[in-house]
């Protein structure tokens, strides 16, 4: 039973890689500084690598994708695109501490902590600019207001992203979700926005902002 198992998880992750690789990433697994951090805390073969790995690589060429197009649009903004890349691919490396087990993470915190969790391990490993992109992607962004008025167990600060970068990875993250059976498919505007709305006017007002990046 248990090798039925494990034989299941590799086939999920071969393919999971070969979709990838067909479908134009820009990352290679064991050359990335990102993927020797994430391989620290999480164990290649697992279940939640596999959905962390799928979903981080998505955003991440989604966010190049965006970053691409609006460099065209405005040449006068310079945009570090190593930086975009790497920090996409580690905004989520904090979900193994939260519990949500609907994505294989079994840890003990709640979820919505899993941006800060993210910050204290990237700045553990010298990457203080990554660290911010982990705390200030969730939704398009929390502030301080957010926390007390929701009571999240969150320190009372703001979580907004600032930098081009941190808006581009926060926009390109709010296309893709970590549920298992819709990992590949992504949201439409219609539907992010739907979901923004639920959060309240001003959260919807600051998706909006972010998808003023975009090209439509």
């Amino acid at each position: 039973m248990i090798v039925e198992k494990s034989t299941r998880s590799n086939q999920r992750y071969k393919s999971s890689l070969q979709y990838l690789s067909m479908n134009g990433s820009t990352v290679m697994q064991s050359e990335n500084l990102p993927f020797r951090i994430i391989q620290k805390h999480y164990a290649p073969m697992s279940e939640s690598y596999r959905i962390l790995v799928i979903h981080s690589v998505l955003v991440a060429n989604k966010a190049l994708a965006i970053a691409t197009a609006y460099q065209q649009r405005h040449p006068e903004v310079a945009l570090d695109l190593r930086f975009l890349e790497e920090a996409a691919l580690l905004h989520d490396i904090g979900i193994f501490r939260c519990h949500a087990p609907e994505i294989h993470c079994f840890g003990a915190e709640p979820y919505i902590k899993h941006g800060i969790i993210g910050r204290a391990i990237l700045e553990e490993e010298g990457l203080p600019r990554h660290a911010l992109v982990c705390e200030r992607h969730t939704g398009a962004g929390l502030t301080k207001e957010d926390v007390r008025a929701q009571q999240l167990p969150l320190p009372m600060r703001d979580y907004l992203p600032l930098s081009f970068e941190e808006k581009i990875i926060c926009l390109a993250d709010r296309f893709y979700v970590k549920e298992p059976a819709a990992l590949y498919r992504p949201l439409s505007l219609e539907r992010i926005g739907e979901k923004m709305a639920q959060y309240g006017a001003e959260a919807l007002a600051r998706w909006k902002e972010l998808r003023s990046m975009l090209a439509e």
